[in-house]
């Protein structure tokens, strides 16, 4: 059965005029040369290696899979769509021919495939689903069915199925929830890289964020803490905030909150941050202690960070670079 691809026209469509004008879709990679000897994907894959031997497995396979779908996977009767930001339509046309290596099309883009454009979709006219399937930055991929029957459909002058405003509305907020979803978790791997060193620094750096003067213990024995806090820093205003930072994988247990606990006065605030998370015992013995406690997890931190993270000093920031991300309200 014919597929459907994307082939996108370089970073924000900028040869889209082309790709219509001369009846080719076309990618980059100059520096690989012709892969028309590139049967296999290990072939593609060795030619990648040689090509840019500093990448990553991650790099290396990513673009290999790539190249090997434009040079093989594609077949001539294949649909292609291609993007034109400008005009917020997707050209639609079937491959007509085989892969051709042409540094005459474009030096930069010589990797080509025949096209013979039938027509338009309007981005507008597509639903939610199908707009954020056409959405990856990936330059070959291929089209969903379900996104490509609906691409057909508008092409021939069909209406898109109907999503009353509620479902499209509903549609984007489960995007955006996904999105959410996988950000906290990347944000957490990046929390669990840091040394326990640097976790103590960042932990400290949020209370800083949060109005209070921090001083981390040196390395070695730390006197039953790992950061201290208060609002003169010196412990003679209150309140006094005792932290211990775990940063391991187990859970903690009774007995290490226990400890924590030992010695500290009326008055006195306590804090205990465990990327390993706790034990049920250790969330009892925090719940009776006489002294106020907070246990903060992993899932806590990502929380607090992302709640303090504009006000986060420069040090902190470092420990932990995020950048913003809009979305429609």
């Amino acid at each position: 059965m014919a597929k459907t691809w994307m082939v996108r026209a370089g970073k924000r469509g900028a040869l889209i005029d082309r790709f219509r004008q001369d009846g080719r879709v076309a990618i980059g990679w100059s520096e690989i040369g012709s892969l028309a000897d590139a049967t296999t994907r290990a072939q593609v894959v060795a030619r990648v290696k040689a090509a840019w031997p500093d990448w990553n497995p991650y790099e290396t396979g990513n673009n290999a899979g790539q190249l090997h779908r434009f040079r093989s996977e594609i077949q001539a009767g294949d649909r292609v769509v291609s993007y034109d930001p400008d005009l917020r339509v997707y050209h639609v046309g079937t491959v007509t021919g085989d892969y051709a290596h042409e540094p005459s099309f474009d030096p930069e883009f010589p990797n080509v495939r025949p096209v013979q454009w039938a027509g338009e979709a309007p981005r507008d006219a597509l639903s939610v689903t199908t707009k954020n399937s056409l959405g990856s930055v990936t330059t070959v991929f291929q089209v969903p069915g379900e996104a490509a029957q609906e691409i057909e459909a508008v092409l021939n002058g069909r209406s898109a199925p109907a999503e009353p405003a509620l479902s499209e509305v509903a549609a984007e907020q489960n995007l955006f929830e996904d999105l959410e979803a996988k950000a906290a978790e990347f944000i957490k791997d990046r929390l669990a890289m840091l040394t326990p060193r640097d976790m103590e620094h960042f932990v400290a750096g949020m209370l800083r964020a949060m109005g209070y003067k921090t001083r981390v213990s040196p390395v070695g024995p730390d006197r039953g803490r790992d950061i201290f806090a208060s609002p003169d820093g010196l412990g003679l205003e209150d309140p006094r905030i005792f932290v211990e930072v775990k940063h391991r994988s187990g859970a903690m247990g009774a007995p290490a909150v226990r400890s924590f606990l030992g010695g500290r006065r009326p008055g006195d605030r306590c804090l205990y941050i465990s990327t390993g998370g706790f034990a049920k015992d250790a969330m009892y013995e925090a719940d009776r202690a006489s002294v106020p406690i907070s246990l903060l997890d992993l899932d806590d931190l990502v929380t607090l960070a992302l709640e303090q993270y504009e006000r986060l000093d420069v040090e902190a920031q470092r420990l932990l670079p995020l950048k913003r991300l809009y979305w429609p309200a």
